[in-house]
């Protein structure tokens, strides 16, 4: 398994599907070799972690590894072993030490997730004729929240999906991204859902104390609604959209706080675009958080919106729905296309997204049965599932045709 982090040193979702579907893999059978690019403990112990460089995590976070826009060009041969420049060095020393692994050690196949890891799973391949799964989480055209993006990234992209013996699609709109812009054929395409593990989150003994975000629960008793969202602050995710969707549902109705978790490269547009909006009073920017923090947002929150432009699933929303809250969710993303109770939105339509937030606030019987809905829904995606058609993935990279 080749993939770019894992809790608790990870900035967003692709660690935590990383964990939960190689806990899956590992309950049924798998035995699993999991590298990442830094050192670092992570109390895990249904695999082996094998660290590729001796950088911290924190390192690899500084590097652009999602701001796709500071990506540099730097030639992928460049030797300096002491020099890190960028995100693509941090690549080199990662391939570097699959290729020593290898020498040593052959898997059956090996599992590279997104774009980051993509280069080691084609040297794979091609030194050792190792089966190799592409497993995509996001495409640059996702990240980029249009038709541009980094043509390296696209690059990698592009020759890491050609060389895959499969590949694994988060959802049907991202399979049909990979068909129509990389020219792939669909049927080297299998959509594997994430899933969702609410007895771990159980597990974990979380109860959520009133008296932490006090401000919040007392806006909430005079009425006031709390709307969340958590993610990077980047074209992607759509941010802009619903700081202008808040500044006209609050038009209309006052009793509103939106709660806006992250950070990222748009933090300050988002916050001047709030002030010129005239809303500071009613948005809260909280910061990059995670842990019980982003499980607190979560618990003082009523709804919870997905603005993204084009996000390929989106683990946010099944968080936020274990947690209580009601989903608003643009048709561009991938979580909705398995959700039933839910709003959903086009990205740019503003005055719907408004409509919707107002709609929810102002009636308490349409929130609780959202919420009530939304229950029974999300606890029957599991990982099981997911580990289980990522074997038949692995199948069809080894036994080609069907052999």
């Amino acid at each position: 398994m080749l993939g770019w982090e894992l809790p608790p040193h990870n900035s967003g979702g692709l660690g935590v599907a990383c964990y939960f579907l190689s806990k899956s893999l590992a309950a049924q059978g798998a035995e699993i070799d999991f590298i990442v690019p830094y050192v670092a403990e992570h109390n895990i112990s249904f695999m082996n972690i094998l660290s590729a460089t001796h950088l911290d995590p924190l390192y690899k976070f500084g590097m652009g590894a999602y701001d796709t826009s500071f990506i540099e060009a730097i030639n992928f041969n460049h030797k300096d072993p002491g020099e890190i420049r960028s995100i693509r060095d941090i690549q080199r020393l990662y391939c570097d030490y699959v290729v020593r692994y290898l020498e040593d050690n052959k898997p059956e196949t090996v599992h590279a997730h997104d774009w980051l890891t993509f280069e080691a799973g084609i040297l794979a391949k091609r030194l050792h004729g190792i089966p190799f799964i592409a497993h995509v989480h996001a495409t640059e055209f996702d990240r980029s929240g249009a038709d541009g993006g980094n043509p390296v990234i696209h690059e990698i992209e592009y020759h890491g999906l050609c060389e895959a013996d499969h590949i694994v699609a988060v959802s049907q709109a991202t399979k049909d991204i990979i068909v129509s812009r990389y020219n792939i054929p669909a049927e080297k395409i299998d959509v594997v859902y994430n899933g969702f593990d609410a007895e771990a989150y159980d597990k974990e003994k979380y109860q959520y104390d009133e008296s932490t975000l006090h401000y919040l629960e007392h806006m909430k008793s005079q009425g006031y609604t709390i709307i969340s969202t958590v993610g990077r602050f980047t074209i992607q995710k759509g941010m802009t959209y619903l700081v202008r969707a808040a500044a006209r549902a609050i038009q209309s109705h006052d009793k509103l706080i939106f709660l806006f978790a992250g950070d990222g490269e748009q933090r300050d547009e988002l916050i001047r675009l709030a002030a010129d909006l005239g809303i500071v009073d009613k948005v809260i920017f909280t910061g990059f958080i995670r842990g019980k923090q982003l499980r607190d947002i979560y618990s003082a929150s009523d709804v919870f919106v997905m603005s993204s432009v084009s996000e390929p699933f989106g683990l946010t929303a099944l968080e936020a729905a274990h947690h209580g809250n009601a989903l608003i969710i643009t048709k561009q993303s991938g979580v909705g296309e398995i959700l039933g109770s839910i709003f959903r939105y086009d990205y740019w339509d503003i005055d719907t997204l408004a409509d919707e937030i107002i709609n929810v606030a102002k009636s308490p019987v349409l929130l609780s049965v959202l919420q009530d809905n939304i229950q029974r829904e999300y606890t029957n995606i599991t990982w099981d599932d997911v580990a289980h058609k990522c074997f038949t993935a692995y199948n069809k990279a080894m036994n080609p045709g069907g052999k």
